[in-house]
C-alpha cells in the first residue's frame, strides 16, 4: 500500500487501501494541538509561531478562530465541551468560556510562573494534566525568549479547588500525552532538552493510581525512529498512534509497532475526528493533513 509501511500484519486492518493520505491546507509555519468538534463538525489547530488558532470545515476550509492567541499549543475539550489551551506567551493553562471569553485557570505554581505549557488533556473526572516544558521560552519564535523559573513538569490541575500538584518532576521536557481509554495508563512523549547534542527521547507511560491523581511504575514504552514522540493519542483499542519524524506510527499497547502512516513532513501532533471519530488529523509541519483509517479514536470530551 503505497505510503503505509506494514510491520506487524495486524495494520493491514487498520488502513484502507481506497482511502490516501490527504492535503487539507498548507502555508502555514508549525501547526499544533489539533482539536476535534464534533457538535460543530470542525477542527481547531495552532499555528504557533503565526500566534494564531486556525479553524477548518470540510464545507469551508481554513478560516481564522483567533489571533492573536497569546501563541496557544495544545488543546483539548473539558467535560462541558469548551476550549482547554497552552498559552506560550501567557504560560497558563486557559479555558474559553462558552460565550467565548477566556478564563486562566493557572498560571504559577507556589508563586513561580509556569515556562511554556505544551499539551494537555482532561481525565473523566474533570482534572486536567498538562506537560510544561521549556520549549516555548528558549527562542523568541514561539512566544518569547526568558529564563525558566520552574523544572520541566508534568501537572495535574483540579477546576474544582484550584489544586495544582506535579505528577511527575523526573523529565528533561515532557510534551504530547493521552490517557489510555480506561485511564489506567497515562502515555507521555520525552522529547529531550532543547539544543542537546544527545536529548533523551522516547515515549514514556505510567500507571495511574486507583484514587486517579497519582502516577507510578514510570517506565520507557517505546523509542520512536526516527526523530521522537511529540503528539500521540490512542484508538479505542488502547493503540497509541504517534507523531514520528517520517509521519504517525501505530504501536500497540505492549509497546510493539505495527506500522506507519508516511507524511511528507516532520508530524508534531495528530488527533481523531469525523463522523465516527475515524479520520486521523495530522499536523505535518506547515501542512494539515488528513487520512481515514479502520480505527476509532478513543472517546474524549
Amino acid at each position: 500500500m503505497d505510503g503505509i509501511d506494514i510491520i506487524d500484519p495486524r495494520f493491514e486492518s487498520f488502513v484502507l487501501a481506497n482511502a490516501p493520505l490527504e492535503k487539507l491546507a498548507e502555508g502555514f509555519r508549525w501547526l499544533e494541538g489539533p482539536v476535534w468538534f464534533a457538535d460543530l463538525q470542525c477542527l481547531l489547530v495552532s499555528d504557533v509561531p503565526n500566534n494564531r488558532i486556525m479553524r477548518w470545515t470540510e464545507s469551508g476550509g481554513v478560516s481564522v478562530f483567533r489571533q492573536p492567541s497569546d501563541y496557544a499549543n495544545g488543546h483539548t475539550r473539558d467535560r462541558e465541551g469548551r476550549l482547554i489551551g497552552c498559552s506560550h506567551l501567557r504560560h497558563c493553562i486557559h479555558r474559553t468560556e462558552l460565550d467565548g471569553s477566556v478564563t486562566v485557570l493557572v498560571d504559577r505554581y507556589r508563586g513561580k510562573r509556569l515556562n511554556s505549557p505544551n499539551d494537555v488533556v482532561v481525565k473523566s473526572d474533570g482534572t486536567i494534566w498538562f506537560s510544561d516544558p521549556h520549549y516555548g521560552i528558549v527562542t523568541d519564535y514561539e512566544g518569547g525568549k526568558r529564563e525558566p523559573e520552574l523544572p520541566a513538569n508534568l501537572y495535574r490541575f483540579d477546576p474544582r479547588d484550584g489544586s495544582l500538584h506535579v505528577v511527575a518532576d523526573d523529565f528533561q521536557s515532557p510534551n504530547g500525552l493521552c490517557f489510555s481509554p480506561d485511564e489506567r495508563r497515562l502515555y507521555v512523549s520525552e522529547s529531550g532538552v532543547p539544543f542537546a547534542t544527545d536529548p533523551v527521547q522516547h515515549l514514556r507511560v505510567f500507571d495511574v493510581a486507583d484514587d486517579g491523581a497519582q502516577l507510578s511504575h514510570a517506565r520507557v514504552f517505546h523509542k520512536v525512529q526516527p526523530g521522537f514522540t511529540d503528539g500521540l493519542r490512542c484508538d479505542e483499542d488502547g493503540n497509541v498512534w504517534s507523531s514520528a519524524g517520517d509521519g504517525v506510527h501505530c504501536i500497540d499497547p505492549s509497546g510493539a509497532l505495527l506500522g506507519r502512516i508516511k507524511v511528507p513532513y516532520v508530524v508534531s501532533n495528530l488527533t481523531f475526528g469525523g463522523r465516527h471519530r475515524s479520520r486521523l488529523f495530522i499536523c505535518g509541519s506547515h501542512t494539515l493533513y488528513a487520512m481515514y483509517v479502520n480505527r476509532r479514536g478513543a472517546e474524549r470530551p
